[in-house]
């Protein structure tokens, strides 16, 4: 059996870009390319170590008082691009997300208003100067999105099994062509069957014949046209990625092998094109079968 991981890793998906060297302008291209070449780069433990270090002090640190300098760095068609990690901003915009994950008893008790109200006022000063910035990565807890999945293709999916020592794990790659391409096909499928009437709202859930409402109610034309718009701050020839992360380790290795969330997003998109209402629904409700065990384990004790 494979020995836990050195640290917990919270349960925790991601959504990377890694953009061309080409993308950023001088100096930061030049430190860029000098550190793709180094011999061992960060691994995405080494940031989660980093992070939960600033929370063990008193009071804890919610964000970074500087910007990382590091990346995760990958080569697509020969060329090397690299997803900077922006640990303080990603740090800051999290912060505005706490009071939706969590009841304010809790939240004080882990991060003081007076560390997040700091917090709060040093990024509106940051934003001041820094009005276009945008993170590389974005970070999903206990699920992953469905708008996430529709990025990419079923052979796409890249599975590892867990070796003595780590975890198994679960990524998708893609080319950023190919992902704008798919929201767009998925956004042209979910209008026209919604008539151009616009998107649900929220998660609520509705019924419909397949469960085809239960799929548009839940805000996924919304949430597509999110990501949509975040992929077109990045170079063209960029690289996405979708990782598990820590999400491997809220499934049975067993089912985690069986995977195919996005290539049953892919089939319920493509039913939907066909005007196939049903087969739409069925590929829908698949997935909210693989997936409805782990959002539940959000809330236990």
């Amino acid at each position: 059996m494979a020995q836990a991981p050195s640290v917990i890793v919270p349960y925790v998906s991601y959504l990377r870009v890694y953009e061309p060297l080409a993308a950023f302008p001088e100096p930061e291209r030049g430190y860029w390319a000098g550190y793709a070449r180094r011999g061992h780069l960060p691994t995405a433990q080494d940031e989660l170590r980093r992070s939960l270090a600033d929370l063990l002090p008193t009071p804890p640190v919610a964000v970074p008082v500087h910007e990382s300098g590091d990346a995760f760095v990958a080569e697509l068609d020969g060329v090397v691009c690299v997803c900077p990690w922006r640990t303080r901003l990603r740090g800051w915009l999290a912060l505005q997300e706490l009071p939706e994950l969590f009841p304010e008893p809790l939240l004080d008790a882990a991060l003081p208003p007076v560390v997040r109200r700091q917090a709060a006022a040093d990024f509106e000063r940051w934003l001041e100067r820094n009005p276009d910035a945008r993170p590389w990565i974005r970070s999903s807890v206990w699920h992953v999105p469905v708008s996430w999945f529709a990025l990419f293709a079923g052979e796409e999916r890249t599975y590892t099994k867990a070796r003595e020592g780590s975890a198994p794990t679960l990524s998708y790659r893609t080319p950023m062509a190919q992902a704008r391409r798919r929201v767009a096909r998925a956004l042209k499928a979910l209008r026209e069957l919604l008539g151009d009437g616009g998107a649900g709202d929220g998660d609520s859930a509705g019924e419909g014949e397949g469960g085809v409402e239960v799929l548009l109610i839940g805000g996924l034309v919304d949430r597509l046209v999110d990501v949509g718009r975040w992929l077109e701050e990045f170079h063209p020839r960029s690289l996405v990625e979708l990782d598990y992360g820590g999400l491997v380790h809220t499934v049975p290795e067993v089912h985690l092998a069986d995977d195919v969330s996005a290539a049953d997003v892919a089939e319920g998109i493509a039913a939907l094109r066909a005007g196939d209402g049903a087969g739409a629904g069925e590929a829908y409700e698949r997935l909210m079968e693989r997936w409805r065990t782990v959002r539940e384990r959000q809330f236990a004790n």
